[in-house]
């Protein structure tokens, strides 16, 4: 088969740090069959090496390469398209790290107390656990100043083990009221995001397996790729028919992926008799 197929991450392979039926055997079913995958994932909280020790609990084994993180799209769009300066993090530790490989220098909420947001050129935000008021205070008192309002991904909410919970787009949506600045977002559904997947997967038939309309699906359509959607994660059977967003195919989850991949490669190879 000449695809590639692109996975998002939370609510297909997982909810919160319990893995979804069937997602193992589907990475290993590709991994056999020597089929092109990546995971494309707009959470920021972690870097690729962290997700990847995170599949490797769950029985998932992949090269942290073939991860790509909204952290990570945001660094290789700053270092491409703008110039040197400081930087001021709302986001977990792995947008922070990728931050910090900039080189550029990240501002504390430390240094900021002392005046030094004044200095910021760019206020990066993602999916921060930790966030306190002070942080959206300097965030705000930095986009005001002048600096870049920079959002890893536009996703107001992500699915938990306990239900849906706060995205990174709310804490955008928090500065966007308190500057009255729009940011330049990142992540799925928008073009550097997809900038990055092409690099790493080169031409061909793309396929992509997500959870949310709004993201993933919107990003297949926006891009030629192909829309599969499985109901494991934030959206379900009643928002897709609401929506204008309509995937090519809809699924119960990832496990019965694996069931039409295994009909499509035999297909394929009755074809090739």
């Amino acid at each position: 088969m000449e695809m590639r197929i692109v996975f998002d991450m939370d609510g297909v392979l997982y909810r919160g740090n319990t893995p979804i039926e069937g997602a193992r055997e589907v990475i290993e079913f590709l991994k056999e069959k020597g089929i092109k995958f990546a995971f494309l994932t707009n959470n920021s909280t972690k870097t690729p090496e962290m997700y990847r020790e995170r599949l490797l609990k769950m029985g998932i084994d992949v090269p942290a390469d073939s991860i790509i993180t909204s952290g990570l799209a945001t660094r290789i769009y700053m270092k491409k398209h703008f110039e040197p300066g400081k930087i001021f993090v709302i986001g977990g530790r792995g947008l922070v790290e990728e931050m910090e490989k900039l080189g550029w220098g990240i501002v504390s909420v430390e240094e900021a107390r002392e005046g030094i947001w004044k200095e910021v050129k760019y206020v990066v935000v993602g999916l921060d656990p930790e966030l306190t008021y002070e942080k959206l205070k300097y965030g705000t008192l930095a986009i005001r100043n002048g600096a870049e309002f920079i959002g890893t991904n536009p996703d107001r909410t992500y699915p938990g083990e306990e239900g849906i919970y706060p995205g990174a787009g709310s804490i955008i949506a928090a500065l966007e009221a308190a500057t009255d600045k729009k940011p330049l977002i990142i992540g799925k559904p928008n073009e550097p995001m997809y900038e990055v997947l092409r690099e790493k997967l080169g031409e061909g038939e793309v396929w992509m397996v997500g959870d949310r309309l709004d993201t993933d699906i919107l990003f297949a359509k926006k891009f030629g790729m192909k829309a599969i959607m499985v109901l494991t994660g934030v959206h379900s059977l009643s928002d897709i028919e609401k929506s204008d967003i309509k995937p090519d195919l809809v699924l119960p989850s990832i496990k019965e992926l694996l069931e039409y991949l295994k009909i499509l490669h035999d297909e394929d190879k009755e074809g090739t008799k």
